[in-house]
């Protein structure tokens, strides 16, 4: 897979590992050095239109806001955006040449609001958990915690009042720093609205026949549910692992679904309606409570 794909999956922010799994190393290199994405850090790379994003802010006398500040901050998102978001002062005349190149947002910033060229931490998640879809904010909201930013989560969900209130408090309830991942995140965020299932990321299950940890597991009804694409694989023999990982896992009694990346972000009503089916199959499993087994 392309490098600067790869990245777009990932979420817009992915380690020089990840992005060796999907492509290899001479292609990072290779995608580093034509400048297909940008070094952000140690071992951490971006898309290259974060700092050009940036760049036509401060032209504006702006700052970046909603996804593109948190990619700004070094946080995954659900889709980079095609077109940067730019938060100007109330009632400030943008010209038409930028209207065309960016999504206008206006509003009074108070200076400890700004940091980097983008609105601070705290108000990246204020906005983020107000403005966005569910799945799009606890994206955000599980890369702020893989972060260190458990502190700044807490105060900006106690900070959105009013509209997008009851939405930002569903997203602090449910964001775990344990998602390795954006295409999780929006996994888990669909399985969190099929009533009756209850997944964790990253769970461990042990048994004397099998060691794994799934991305996401319900352990009452015993369901696994792998994001499953070949750029996390990146190998043959990763292909091969995770395949005798699932079988051993359906020996000891696991129900193991693997979903695509292109099914979880664009089909997601149809992975929803498995899920339902799944789960409404598991119960009618279940024998009535005080009954005993035949």
């Amino acid at each position: 897979m392309d490098v600067d794909l790869a990245i777009e999956r990932m979420g817009g922010m992915a380690s020089r590992a990840a992005l060796i799994r999907a492509s290899s190393r001479a292609e990072v290199d290779r995608a580093l050095s034509v400048g297909a994405i940008v070094r952000v850090g140690q071992g951490r790379y971006t898309v290259p239109g974060v700092d050009a994003a940036a760049a036509l802010a401060h032209a504006m006398n702006g700052v970046l806001c909603l996804t593109s500040a948190a990619l700004r901050h070094g946080w995954e998102v659900k889709a980079v955006p095609p077109k940067p978001h730019v938060l100007v002062p109330r009632n400030r005349n943008v010209p038409q040449r930028y209207r065309e190149r960016v999504v206008v947002h206006s509003a009074d910033l108070a200076p400890d609001d700004v940091t980097d060229q983008a609105t601070s931490r705290e108000l990246t998640l204020v906005q983020c958990l107000r403005m966005l879809p569910y799945d799009e904010a606890l994206v955000i909201a599980d890369s702020a915690l893989r972060a260190g930013e458990h502190a700044t989560l807490v105060r900006a969900t106690s900070l959105v009042r009013g509209r997008g209130q009851a939405g930002a408090r569903r997203v602090g309830a449910t964001a775990n720093g344990d998602a390795a991942n954006a295409f999780e995140s929006v996994t888990r965020a669909i399985c969190n609205t099929v009533p009756g299932l209850s997944v964790r990321p990253q769970v461990v299950i042990s048994s004397p026949h099998c060691w794994a940890r799934p991305d996401l597991v319900d352990r009452d009804r015993r369901i696994v549910i792998e994001c499953d694409s070949y750029e996390w694989h990146g190998s043959r023999e990763g292909f091969r692992k995770d395949v005798r990982r699932y079988t051993l896992l359906a020996a000891d009694g696991w129900l193991v679904l693997r979903f695509t990346w292109e099914d979880v972000m664009f089909r997601q009503e149809w992975v929803r309606e498995v899920l339902v089916r799944v789960v409404a199959d598991a119960q009618a499993l279940v024998p009535p409570r005080g009954l005993a087994a035949a």
